[in-house]
């Protein structure tokens, strides 16, 4: 298992790596996560409680009561305390994104949800530690509690991490995940930039024909292997409140075996594509389309499938890592308006219209390419290397987005 690395913060990356757990190290994680999600499962509690009675339920009252817990309860104390401290930070962060939401009025499919309780029977677990938590010695991991690991290291660090994450996946295989601080990789400047749409048919268009990426369609492909081990699960399906048979813990791992292989795909597919980007362009304007609402439409299974979310972060990560500027354009009117004049049409173009005619100036063009050189004008960026572009064409000013760069 090689390790992947994914870009987390300014100056900083994730690095993941397979670990080896015996019996002894398994008892104990499971031990810890059962303490940590009491404690989960409690802060949820308490939080029902002071919206529903409208008092406060902020991170100190919350660590108050983790002190309290652990000093009442022995089971509870027996466990390490950075975990549990660190559960409780993300609870509180969780729950303040979701207040912050609900105050903003946001609809409902925009909206963070509210923190809500871990089953025993369906939560992974998930433990963070901090640098007071940890330790890496003789290519063990070392945390608190006792607990030793065995860490299947495939790259060197960069630098000496500053947390980890143990975590379990779906397929019962456990994880390390160090966060670890980097520098900038930039490349040689380029002085070509690039718009890019994302779309369903197509993941991504952009300003050149030759950095288009098709839909990969990797889901569909697994298809129909997919449907046969969910029709396995299906008739081994055990009564509600019974464990399953050997069969369908069977199915149900290949099911997740499955699954993870197509989102292993889908992520592999939008990292080189995006080195390819960042590596011949110094600037992006990315649409800043969030495609949560597909997920109720009638193009929920192909939208998915183009897994446009997954794409764009790997983009913005890629462009992090190498020191490119991505300016994040709103989608609004996108499709309407008209990338050589900045006319607007007066009605929004259905989706089966795939030619966008400007009755103004009288261009026509693809309304795919069209909305990716309407993103480079609200960006401000100059297309002159653009195919079919002019680079002193009319702009309209009211309509640019400002960029936001990446660091």
């Amino acid at each position: 298992m090689t390790a992947s690395q994914e870009t987390e913060a300014t100056g900083h990356a994730r690095f993941t790596y397979r670990l080896r757990v015996s019996s002894t190290a398994l008892a104990k994680l499971l031990a810890e996560w059962d303490r940590c999600r009491w404690i989960w499962n409690e802060c949820t509690a308490r939080s029902k409680k002071a919206r529903a009675e409208e008092e406060k339920c902020g991170p100190a009252r919350l660590d108050k009561m983790l002190t309290e817990a652990r000093n009442h309860n022995t089971w509870l104390g027996d466990g390490s305390s950075v975990p549990q401290q660190q559960l409780v930070r993300d609870f509180g962060k969780s729950r303040a994104k979701a207040l912050k939401d609900i105050k903003a009025r946001l609809p409902m499919r925009q909206r963070a949800r509210m923190p809500k309780y871990k089953k025993k029977a369906e939560a992974d677990p998930s433990l963070n530690y901090t640098r007071r938590g940890f330790r890496i010695k003789d290519g063990r991991l070392y945390l608190a509690g006792g607990i030793v690991l065995t860490v299947v290291w495939s790259r060197d660090f960069p630098a000496d991490p500053s947390s980890v994450r143990v975590y379990r996946d779906r397929l019962g295989h456990w994880y390390a995940s160090f966060v670890v601080p980097t520098e900038a990789q930039p490349l040689p400047e380029t002085g070509a930039v690039i718009g890019i749409d994302w779309g369903v048919r197509e993941t991504a268009t952009t300003t050149s024909d030759a950095h288009d990426l098709p839909h990969p369609e990797h889901g569909l492909k697994a298809a129909a292997r997919l449907a046969r081990y969910q029709r396995m699960m299906a008739r081994r399906k055990p009564a509600k409140g019974k464990p399953g048979s050997r069969g369908y813990q069977a199915a149900k791992k290949l099911t997740a075996k499955l699954h993870k292989k197509i989102a292993r795909q889908r992520q592999d597919t939008g990292r080189k594509w995006a080195k390819t980007i960042v590596r011949d362009h110094d600037a992006l304007a990315v649409e800043d389309f969030r495609p949560r609402f597909l997920a109720k439409s009638t193009m929920a299974r192909k939208a998915a499938d183009a897994a446009i979310s997954a794409t764009k972060r790997e983009l913005i990560a890629m462009a992090r890592k190498h020191g490119r500027i991505v300016h994040l354009v709103h989608p609004a009117h996108t499709t309407m308006d008209c990338a050589q004049c900045g006319a607007r049409t007066k009605h929004a173009l259905p989706l089966s219209e795939r030619t966008y005619t400007c009755t103004v100036c009288g261009a026509v063009s693809s309304r795919d390419k069209n909305s990716a050189r309407v993103m480079l004008v609200r960006a401000g960026l100059n297309p002159a290397g653009d195919d079919r572009v002019r680079a002193d064409g009319p702009q309209v000013p009211s309509q640019r987005e400002p960029g936001i760069p990446v660091p």
